[in-house]
């Protein structure tokens, strides 16, 4: 089911989970990120998705230890054009903990694509999730931003130009159970 979203700069959007569907725009999205992008994305150079990454990015996704939200921005022709993705893993052994990623398209960075993902994102995330924890580039001050609004940062460089970020989060407020709705009587 797709939610529509409102972006900073007045850009209408929408997100929905991942779907096996999505598997080869997310490749071609890819395709067109920058080399700065596509680092801070893997922290490594990975110049293109291959099946067993994309195994990993699409068909894992299973929406209870891994969740992946796609975004697409509404265009004045009403055509969906993607403009990023977002996801968090629940890390084995550790239900509590999870690690955190967001890609946006490099034509549609700094106009609120991330922010509204993980607002999203942090609403879906797997039960239980209190702690994410995850490795930027020490460069990659936007990301830092972004986690820094989520909840209580703890920030350590490990060298190399990396950094490990720790984001206590906020509880989320458990949904009110709905009343039974009576027949009516007839």
């Amino acid at each position: 089911m797709a939610t529509e979203l409102r972006l900073r700069d007045g850009s209408r959007a929408l997100t929905w989970s991942v779907l096996p569907e999505d598997r080869e725009a997310i490749r071609e999205g890819y395709e067109h990120l920058s080399e700065r992008s596509r680092y801070h994305r893997f922290l490594a150079g990975v110049p293109h998705l291959t099946d067993q990454l994309l195994d990993h990015l699409v068909d894992e996704v299973d929406g209870i230890d891994h969740v992946a939200l796609v975004l697409f921005v509404l265009n004045d022709d009403n055509e969906a054009v993607p403009a990023g993705i977002a996801r968090v893993i629940r890390y084995p052994g550790r239900p509590d903990v999870a690690d955190v990623a967001v890609t946006v398209a490099d034509e549609w960075q700094g106009h609120g694509v991330a922010t509204a993902l993980l607002e999203q994102l942090m609403k879906e995330r797997p039960r239980g999730v209190t702690r994410l924890e995850t490795t930027l580039a020490a460069d990659n001050d936007a990301s830092l931003a972004m986690l820094r609004r989520l909840g209580a940062l703890t920030v350590s460089d490990v060298g190399g130009g990396r950094l490990d970020v720790r984001v206590d989060l906020p509880d989320v407020p458990e949904e009110p159970e709905q009343p039974e709705q009576a027949e009516p009587v007839a």
